[in-house]
């Protein structure tokens, strides 16, 4: 199944005074947010603990819905769409800083789970999954389970995981927050070539500036707002 073609120019993104409230309005993690993301770009999302980061990735992925607001993707209002799982499936790679492996399941059959419910023969699953596991270095890995593999290789079968399904998305919540800097490092530049071979637009929640700067832009969060460039 082949990607969606895509103008460079199409927003894929658009919020609109995006805000999300807990505790019954008692505290506000968003607050009036409005952000456009493109086709192709990396955008890099920083801010202190708690500012909001990861709750607006959640918005984006469709984990978490807006208590007010508007957020579209590809002009679509997400908030209208009544199978987040579907959507999810279809257009979203998710890479997550605890991994989030099935322990039960070699790293092939981590990699092939996004693939069900999609077209293809099991032949080509395994297919997708081999192809994308030797692309981050675990060809010699594939029958493995994930409490086999260190942290860095647990990491690049989840990087493996997040394109199995082809997305136009990938959406990274501190990828690299459990792993040591060399490690960092060399997933971060499997990341970089990866997203640029398979034409995916990334949006990376971290707290390490240099990480940060390697995003085609960078975005400041900060008591759930959004800071103006130069301030």
């Amino acid at each position: 199944m082949p990607a969606p073609e895509t103008s460079p120019e199409e927003v894929l993104y658009e919020a609109s005074g995006l805000t999300k409230e807990f505790d019954d309005g008692r505290v506000a993690a968003l607050r009036g947010v409005d952000l456009s993301i493109r086709h192709g770009e990396f955008v890099s999302i920083v801010g202190p603990s708690g500012c909001g980061k990861t709750t607006l990735l959640n918005m984006l992925g469709l984990l978490d819905r807006p208590s007010a607001g508007k957020l579209c993707f590809r002009g679509r209002d997400l908030t209208e769409i009544a199978d987040a799982a579907s959507y999810r499936a279809k257009e979203i790679g998710f890479i997550f800083q605890s991994f989030h492996l099935l322990p039960n399941f070699t790293i092939e059959e981590n990699v092939q789970i996004p693939m069900f419910g999609l077209p293809g023969t099991p032949r080509e699953r395994r297919a997708r999954a081999v192809e994308l596991l030797e692309a981050v270095g675990l060809g010699h890995r594939l029958g493995h389970l994930p409490v086999k593999l260190s942290g860095g290789e647990r990491q690049r079968a989840a990087i493996a995981r997040s394109l199995a399904n082809r997305p136009a998305i990938l959406l990274a919540d501190e990828p690299t927050g459990n792993l040591d800097s060399k490690n960092s490092a060399h997933v971060m530049d499997i990341l970089l070539r990866l997203r640029e071979e398979h034409r995916v637009t990334l949006v990376m929640v971290t707290h390490d500036q240099e990480l940060a700067r390697h995003g085609t832009r960078t975005v400041r969060i900060k008591d759930g707002e959004i800071v103006p460039e130069g301030l």
